[in-house]
């Protein structure tokens, strides 16, 4: 059969054996050398739209965002379907990468998701009410997930305190991957897909603290992180928020507990006894007063925040060792 001149065919014992090298190739990191794999591959089979896909994959994992985006339009260009191919994805977060708004919205749509505005208008594809989501950082390195919320199906603004060896900060809006690599569940049986960071989108302004609280209480606890949100910014308890999961656990279904309380989590590969990034377990029910709590504030904002929650019950509050630390 052929399509506008174009041989539809299955691909070459040549082209596979080069695609396949260069997937292995790319697994161990030698992009340079899985680049020249894919080009032969493409030179080869220069009407097989997923010749070029791969190579806008490639690309995309190179963070090319130029050639990413002209390998996935000579993609999409030879589908032979019209909605939900994945090379549109890929087109739709190179663009995004990019800023390149237009090709975006088309590429969204082209997937076959809905954008406001349609796709004539100019200006970044706000409004889709994504929803919440959480977000791999650094997926290579340390893999810390936080959440946030999706600015549409590229971008997330990371909405919890990130533990300042990720290198991001509160407010910040990272690309991510089209694919979710885990899921975070509720309690009320909600579900979160764990996109991975590709890179950074746009930078926060605001530096990351962290401090020793002494809270009497939970509420005491509670009155830190509301104050800090009624002010524009946030504070976050590590003690109980902060627990540490084996790859494999943090690519799966896995629920996302705040850790407060006795807990016989398996999955769970912290160091009991230990508060904050090392773990979240306690001794029972019993609530820790000492807790270590990351606060998301301007330098000249952050001490004004710990001195007026303190002065609002201060037999049952505390603060010390402040320290700037992202």
């Amino acid at each position: 059969m052929r399509i506008f001149g174009k041989g539809r065919h299955r691909p070459s014992a040549s082209w596979r054996q080069a695609t396949d090298r260069a997937f292995t190739l790319i697994g161990d990191g030698r992009y340079e050398d899985a680049g020249a794999l894919l080009t032969r591959a493409a030179d080869l089979e220069p009407w097989l739209s997923e010749s070029w896909f791969n190579l806008a994959l490639l690309h995309k994992f190179r963070h090319d965002w130029e050639q990413a985006r002209a390998a996935g339009l000579r993609a999409v260009a030879l589908l032979d379907r019209e909605t939900g191919a994945p090379d549109w994805w890929n087109v739709g977060i190179a663009a995004t990468a990019l800023q390149d708004w237009p090709l975006a919205r088309r590429a969204w749509q082209a997937y076959g998701l809905k954008v406001p505005g349609g796709a004539v208008g100019a200006g970044e594809p706000l409004g889709m009410e994504l929803g919440s989501a959480a977000v791999r950082l650094s997926p290579e390195g340390e893999a810390e997930v936080v959440w946030g919320r999706r600015l549409d199906p590229a971008r997330i603004e990371v909405l919890s305190i990130p533990l300042p060896s990720s290198g991001r900060r509160w407010g910040e809006v990272v690309l991510h991957d089209g694919v979710p690599h885990g899921e975070r569940t509720t309690a009320a049986g909600q579900s979160f897909p764990v996109f991975d960071e590709i890179e950074l989108w746009a930078p926060s302004p605001v530096p990351t603290w962290v401090v020793l609280l002494e809270a009497a209480t939970e509420a005491d606890r509670d009155a830190l992180e509301k104050l800090a949100a009624d002010a524009g910014f946030a504070a976050e308890d590590w003690s109980s928020s902060v627990r540490l999961l084996c790859r494999m656990c943090s690519e799966s279904r896995m629920p996302s507990d705040e850790g407060d309380g006795e807990h016989l989590d398996p999955h769970d590969h912290s160091e009991p006894g230990h508060p904050g990034p090392l773990g979240h377990r306690t001794a029972g029910a019993l609530w820790v007063p000492e807790r270590e709590c990351g606060i998301a504030a301007p330098p000249g904002l952050v001490r004004g925040l710990l001195d007026g929650w303190v002065a609002d019950s201060p037999d049952s509050r505390d603060w010390r060792d402040l320290e700037e630390v992202c």
